[in-house]
């Protein structure tokens, strides 16, 4: 931050900025937030953030693909994991190519979480049915999978 003179230290941000990156990948957008919250002025950050992503220390790219990887595997569909890589700061270009590349079976993630959280079991009625319905597109499945996956 500010030293007693005011003045700026970028070598002092700089490492602020490497070792919030040495704990996990962070989107530019996050790493901005969190330098600008512990009292660095914006436009300092913001050149920071920037420099990182030239040298490659910082990669929205990396993170994003990261963060498909972790959230497949706790079983989430593409529109959660969309949703939340865009409340994040990352392209929504960048979100779906990472998505396509990522080259999941999303209707097979779907099922597995099913079966491992009804372990088989039909819907006892109508209002048990829409209650899974409900289930599976609050973890970020298309209705339609969703449909085909109950029916």
């Amino acid at each position: 931050m500010a030293s007693e003179t005011g003045t700026i230290n970028p070598a002092d941000l700089r490492e602020a900025a490497v070792r919030l990156l040495a704990r996990r990948e962070h989107s530019a957008r996050e790493l901005v937030d969190k330098l600008r919250r512990k009292g660095w002025p914006v436009a300092e950050v913001e050149k920071a953030v920037s420099e990182l992503a030239e040298q490659g220390l910082q990669s929205d790219t990396r993170y994003a693909e990261s963060f498909v990887r972790s959230r497949v595997g706790k079983h989430y569909g593409p529109v959660r994991i969309r949703a939340e890589l865009n409340e994040r700061g990352v392209d929504r270009p960048l979100i779906d190519r990472v998505l396509r590349e990522a080259g999941v079976d999303w209707f097979a993630t779907a099922a597995e979480w099913y079966e491992r959280r009804y372990a088989g079991e039909p819907p006892a009625d109508f209002k048990d049915k829409g209650r899974r319905q409900q289930a599976l597109a609050r973890r970020g499945f298309e209705h339609s999978m969703v449909r085909e996956l109950l029916d």
